[in-house]
């Protein structure tokens, strides 16, 4: 018997799928007529019962509806419901201080909350954002993915009908939507000059590896890193580190490294900790800085000096725009800009 895994699913499931995901994503907006049997059967070479069936599907799915005469159109979007969807690129502690203070807001006037994950991927993010669009959440809030350009086209040409969708964190391709995102060139630049005030012989950047495929965020950092740290007289070394676990106490002293800073909460934490595993003294001989400012940061020992991207005041003005986009305005001009903040503790 043939194992059950290579056995392919009928070709109407497949186009059905198809077609399925081209509604969703909008590339057959509401309102627009798809393929009628015949073209189905031209276009894929299929039999009038398939190409029969695969509409039926998508009927029965409420993604179409089927005039007598006129052919199949992509049906409206659905009822308006009092939810707000949350895509996020992964989860981590600066994501959950933003689900909370989302959360916060939305149990106080009876809505709720849902996080979807898009791993990063462009393709899913669409897919999500396209489904909960058809739903009608009241508000779909997106981190986006670390590469934009690749959505960018969809956003652009997105029908939202009645749901809000807004951006949350960041943006780097620019926005088609209101937009409450941090100025995270801005806060590198002071992490680097608060480790430049200290004297440095030379800074590590360490990247977030957990941060998958192409990440347009963490290039801006980097380069924002390096531009502050060798521009000023005389120069001072920028060097990038790939992953944490790249750093060993023989590599700081061969490079003279005495600052570091970590994109990530999680990675601060893990440098301080190799430090004083390694006998190495902070802040004398190592600074530290992480970027987050969640609670690890507070209630690590010692307590670690972090850039505070505001994430509660970024959920407060989201909701805010959520709810003045519910009263009835106009809310395409709000476009907020966090500025992040320097929290100095012990390293």
């Amino acid at each position: 018997m043939a194992d059950q895994e290579t056995i392919p699913s009928p070709i109407y499931k497949r186009l059905f799928e198809q077609y399925r995901q081209a509604i969703i994503g909008q590339e057959f907006p509401p309102g627009a007529r798809i393929d009628s049997i015949n073209e189905l059967m031209q276009k894929h070479g299929i039999s009038r019962e398939t190409a029969k069936l695969v509409l039926k599907k998508l009927a029965e799915e409420g993604l179409i509806v089927r005039q007598v005469g006129r052919g199949s159109f992509v049906s409206d979007v659905g009822p308006r419901q009092g939810v707000w969807g949350v895509v996020v690129p992964h989860f981590s502690a600066q994501i959950m201080n933003l689900l909370t203070g989302l959360e916060d807001k939305a149990v106080r006037t009876g809505r709720m909350v849902e996080p979807f994950v898009s791993y990063n991927s462009w393709k899913e993010e669409i897919r999500l954002v396209g489904m909960l669009v058809r739903r009608q959440y009241e508000a779909v809030i997106v981190v986006p993915t670390f590469d934009e350009t690749e959505t960018a086209p969809f956003y652009r040409n997105l029908d939202s009908g009645r749901s809000l969708v807004l951006l949350l964190d960041h943006t780097m391709a620019g926005s088609y939507f209101a937009y409450v995102i941090q100025s995270y060139d801005l806060g590198v630049q002071r992490a680097a000059q608060y480790l430049l005030g200290r004297s440095p012989a030379a800074l590590a950047f360490v990247r977030n590896t957990a941060w998958t495929g192409r990440n347009l965020v963490q290039e801006l950092m980097e380069a924002t890193f390096k531009n502050a740290v060798q521009s000023v007289s005389p120069p001072v070394q920028a060097l990038v580190v790939d992953k944490l676990h790249s750093l060993s106490a023989e590599w700081l002293k061969d490079n003279r490294i005495n600052g570091i800073f970590c994109c990530d909460d999680l990675d601060a934490a893990g440098a301080v900790g190799r430090l004083k595993e390694w006998g190495i003294r902070v802040p004398e001989e190592v600074s530290v800085i992480g970027y987050g400012n969640t609670e690890l940061m507070r209630y690590f020992t010692p307590p670690i000096t972090a850039i505070d991207g505001h994430a509660l005041e970024m959920a407060e003005k989201t909701a805010d725009i959520i709810f003045l986009h519910a009263s009835g305005q106009d809310v395409h001009r709000q476009q907020h800009v966090i500025l992040p903040t320097l929290v100095v503790r012990e390293t």
